[in-house]
């Protein structure tokens, strides 16, 4: 199954993510399938590839709990249904 999380990036306690998709068995922070944004929790800054993510749920991504989240924050989810 593959899944859209978050990758961890950056130094101690300046953490970022970049949003990516992934098989749901691999760990963490490895080769992801595809890249598919960033995510900036200490400043709430987030970029998407919105067409990119909208193919891996059509194609059966399933989002974890957070990037289901950022995803409904960024209206996504329309995008999906047109």
């Amino acid at each position: 199954m593959i899944k859209l999380r978050l990758k961890r990036y950056g130094k101690k306690r300046e953490v970022s993510y970049r949003i990516v998709a992934m098989k749901a068995q691999d760990r963490r922070d490895g080769r992801p399938l595809e890249e598919l944004g960033f995510y900036n929790p200490r400043t709430d800054e987030t970029r998407l590839e919105v067409p990119a993510i909208v193919k891996w749920l059509k194609e059966g991504a399933q989002p974890t709990k957070t990037v289901e989240h950022i995803l409904k924050r960024a209206n996504v989810y329309e995008q999906l249904s047109s």
